[in-house]
């Protein structure tokens, strides 16, 4: 059977992400309504019934918006950190089955092995994620507002990355949204811009990189073709091709399978 990783959704109206192998299915976030969860997994082929657990990155809504639905249908296992796991569990009426990882520490679920790592957002604990299996690696880091050093070193030798290219600065400060909105965007615990997200592409670059997805585009400060030829531009040099690709809000992407 083959195995893939593939984005559900990717924005700020909703975040979930599939991976499937022979062995595990998990979704990290699950940002969406129940019913857009199970229409999606369905174009892949795979239920909701097939879901082994549930990750969670952070707590903003955009992430866990059908948790309260699912856990007071079902008894999926949802995996956070202690203080993520608090933070949700003021915003539903219901207590989730957790099982809770420590930030910084990598724990393994099935044939998946996931190493959870800080990033700078605006929530109490927010992680990206490196998850291994089968030989390959990939990496998975959005909603942060600044590259650190920390994530230069997890994101290393990934074959396939999912990364934040969410806007473009000069878009935020003429768009109509309010000054607080606009400095929540751009600062340290915002989101990452598109010439950030090509900056640190440009680093992690490697010869057996195979496809990078653009990932949490802003609708209103951002533009598609920007965001890709800021990318595009940043690996323009290197002799290896590696696949770019845009992560959709409003339907699935192509899966990328090893």
């Amino acid at each position: 059977m083959t195995s893939f990783f593939c984005p559900l959704a990717s924005g700020s109206k909703g975040n979930s992400i599939l991976i499937s192998t022979p062995h595990t299915k998990i979704l990290i976030d699950a940002g969406l309504s129940v019913k857009q969860l199970k229409s999606r997994l369905h174009e892949l082929q795979v239920s909701l019934e097939d879901i082994d657990a549930v990750v969670i990155t952070h707590e903003h809504v955009d992430h866990i918006r059908a948790l309260e639905v699912l856990c007071k249908q079902t008894s999926i296992p949802i995996l956070a950190n202690s203080d993520t796991a608090r933070a949700i569990c003021a915003q539903i009426s219901v207590m989730p089955k957790f099982k809770i990882f420590a930030t910084g520490e990598a724990f393994v679920y099935n044939d998946l092995t996931f190493h959870p790592f800080t990033i700078q957002h605006d929530t109490i604990d927010p992680v990206a994620f490196t998850v291994a299996m089968e030989g390959t690696k990939l990496g998975i880091c959005t909603d942060l507002g600044c590259v650190t050093s920390l994530v230069k070193v997890h994101l290393r030798d990934c074959h396939c990355l999912y990364l934040e290219s969410n806007h473009e600065p000069s878009m935020v400060y003429a768009s109509a949204r309010p000054m607080v909105y606009k400095q929540r965007v751009l600062g340290k615990q915002g989101h990452l811009s598109n010439q950030s997200c090509a900056e640190l592409l440009k680093e992690l670059y490697h010869e057996h990189m195979k496809k990078v997805y653009l990932a949490h585009l802003s609708q209103e400060c951002n533009h598609p073709q920007v965001a890709l030829n800021f990318s595009t531009q940043a690996l323009a040099s290197y002799s290896h091709q590696v696949e770019i690709a845009l992560a959709y809000q409003e339907r699935v992407s192509a899966p990328f399978y090893f």
